[in-house]
């Protein structure tokens, strides 16, 4: 009897370890999978619009007559596609629009967000196409993190106006 009561336990607590330690991956994969939806979301969002982006001519937007973005305090501000000025801006931990949406929830932090502009300097001419490089590390629940960088060009010519 006794024989068999220790193997009856031996079973069960090797089961309930199993059990539990498959319970703690599906929690650190779902974290993981939420991270990366909406860092993909993000950067998808903010692509498309960037991508779009034209010069500004009269200077309202960026602040500097044909200057085709700008990165000042933690915004990057651009002319869309509509004539519209765009921004994205991080504040505290979330990076939200010109019309004060957030996009990213709050289960996630962003920081380091930061950008580097290319072939956007005014007069004298450098020749280069507008880029873009975006990066910054997004953290969520579970401890999971995540470094993410993209760099866009625009999409039309930057013709001298």
């Amino acid at each position: 009897m006794v024989v068999a009561v220790a193997i009856f336990t031996l079973l069960v607590g090797t089961t309930s370890s199993v059990f539990l330690s498959s319970i703690q991956n599906q929690k650190q994969s779902l974290a993981t999978q939420e991270v990366l939806d909406q860092t993909s979301y993000l950067m998808e969002y903010m692509s498309r619009s960037l991508r779009m982006a034209r010069k500004d001519i009269v200077g309202d937007c960026t602040g500097t007559a044909k200057l085709n973005y700008v990165f000042e305090s933690q915004c990057l501000k651009f002319v869309n596609y509509n004539d519209e000025c765009q921004q994205f801006c991080l504040e505290d931990t979330r990076i939200k629009d010109e019309n004060g949406n957030y996009l990213t929830s709050a289960n996630l932090q962003v920081s380091d967000f930061s950008v580097v502009l290319n072939g956007v300097i005014q007069p004298p001419v450098d020749y280069l196409q507008p880029r873009v490089t975006i990066s910054f590390n997004v953290s969520g629940q579970e401890q999971t993190t995540a470094k993410i960088q993209t760099t866009i060009s625009q999409r039309n010519l930057d013709v001298r106006k």
